[in-house]
């Protein structure tokens, strides 16, 4: 088994910090973004989308997408439970890591590929328009988690699930993306500190 990665993309860290939660250790084979490495043949076998994560089991065969790797090991080590152990709270974080995911991440994701020069090669055309747009939808998203957040801890309940993983990720990577949080958003940077304080954040 081997995890296809990169230091460099958001979404193989939300794998990173799901396996340092369970304490799982996967031999990491890293792919040079920068060099397209993704785009090559070999890797193109693996994953035809050709992103990163990606999961090669022992017997040749490929999970990608980082939701879906992070279910598979849910599956193998149930705890701790970062998905939810009964039906309702199950749904709950799928909700909470769903509104994260397309309301927070996608627009910081979208707004730094189509703006930093270094995604020049990967994302063709660059949208300028479409990268001020999902800025925009950025800072309504975070203006929204943080009316959410003044009364808990956690996004999705009271305990740290995979929700709060993309929210984290996001979060940090509105640096890269030239996204200001705006520093009337008290509540939801005690929760980006806090969850920047756990140990597997640094994965």
């Amino acid at each position: 088994m081997k995890l296809y990665n990169s230091n460099v993309a958001p979404n193989p860290r939300r794998v990173r910090i799901f396996l340092a939660e369970k304490n799982i250790e996967v031999p990491l084979h890293n792919v040079d973004l920068g060099k397209l490495e993704q785009r090559q043949p070999n890797f193109a076998a693996l994953n035809p989308f050709e992103t990163i994560p990606a999961l090669e089991l022992d017997d040749g065969s490929v999970i990608a997408e980082s939701m879906a790797i992070c279910r598979y090991f849910e599956e193998l080590q149930p705890e701790p439970n970062l998905f939810g152990r009964t039906p309702r709270e199950r749904a709950e974080i799928e909700m909470w890591q769903r509104r994260l995911e397309s309301q927070l991440f996608f627009p910081v994701a979208q707004a730094f590929r189509h703006s930093h020069p270094a995604m020049r090669d990967m994302e063709s055309p660059q949208v300028q328009d479409w990268a001020e747009a999902c800025k925009a939808k950025a800072h309504v998203a975070m203006r929204r988690f943080d009316a959410i957040l003044k009364d808990r801890a956690f996004i999705a309940g009271e305990r740290f699930s995979v929700a709060d993983i993309t929210g984290l990720v996001a979060l940090d990577w509105t640096r890269p993306a030239r996204i200001d949080v705006p520093d009337d958003l008290g509540a939801l940077r005690r929760w980006r500190e806090a969850l920047s304080a756990r140990p597997s954040a640094k994965a």
